[in-house]
């Protein structure tokens, strides 16, 4: 298959998708759909991407199965350990001035984030007084995320980064361990709302006093990493902050000047004042 054909099936199958199940991937990084969807045509038994968009508009069924592929779900308990100790020491001292908090986890995945999270803050007695939202644009994932159980061999990883993070408590007093599985307390969950939401197309729903979206936008074309971050920008209340990925950065953004370093190091930054 000729590289122009390929293309045309791609941009046809994306469309496709938006067009008929409202899932927006036209604007991520090309090179990466490609990958991805080449991983699909294989697993999912599909010669064309023609044969496979005919599939999933005239099947359902299909649509998480491809979903699957299209959206990453990689990602582990307190990745990145020294982001969420620059958390811990340098961002929720200034969030424990707060009555009451408001935190945004964009591209939620499969919850490991969610819940380092929730550990987090519960370790440093915010958690009664914050409300977690919990977002991404795949339904499987999002169950996923709200059932909170993870193969047991991922535990130890965890473990080990929630102690490089500072960590106060042990990780073992919030999951309990049976048949191969770590089943994550349902109290890490009372505050936490889990909903679809997508970066590419939606808007803002609340005021937040911290957003998280980590790894997420290196997915994303230039112009959509811009939306992305603006919709962080009007989401964010005054000196709120914005935590992202290590590989991602608000440099070439338009609405860079909205924000200011905190820890760069970290990829931490507040919103400036008004």
């Amino acid at each position: 298959m000729s590289d122009t054909t390929e293309d045309i099936e791609i941009e046809l199958l994306l469309e496709a998708l938006f067009q008929r199940y409202h899932y927006d991937f036209r604007n991520y990084a090309r090179a990466s759909i490609k990958r991805r969807l080449a991983q699909a045509l294989t697993q999912l038994g599909f010669t064309t991407l023609s044969a496979l968009q005919d599939r999933v508009l005239h099947d359902p069924k299909m649509l998480p199965r491809l979903l699957d592929f299209l959206t990453v779900q990689v990602s582990e308990m307190f990745r990145d350990p020294s982001y969420f100790k620059a958390l811990r020491e340098k961002v929720l001292p200034h969030l424990s001035t707060y009555p009451s908090l408001r935190v945004w986890i964009a591209g939620c995945s499969t919850g490991e984030e969610v819940y380092s999270l929730a550990i987090l803050f519960k370790e440093e007695g915010l958690y009664d007084r914050t409300i977690f939202y919990a977002t991404d644009i795949n339904p499987d994932a999002l169950a996923a995320a709200e059932a909170g159980v993870y193969a047991v061999d991922r535990v130890r990883k965890f473990t080990e980064n929630h102690q490089r993070s500072g960590g106060k408590s042990s990780l073992s007093d919030h999951y309990t361990a049976a048949y191969g599985r770590a089943v994550f307390d349902s109290s890490l969950r009372n505050r936490v709302v889990f909903s679809d939401h997508s970066l590419v197309t939606d808007a803002v729903f609340a005021e937040m006093h911290l957003i998280s979206c980590r790894n997420v936008m290196i997915y994303f074309d230039r112009p959509l990493q811009d939306r992305a971050i603006g919709l962080f920008r009007e989401s964010l209340a005054r000196k709120g902050f914005l935590g992202l990925g290590s590989k991602e950065s608000l440099r070439f953004s338009t609405h860079a000047p909205a924000f200011a370093d905190f820890v760069p190091e970290d990829k931490i930054y507040q919103r400036r004042e008004p």
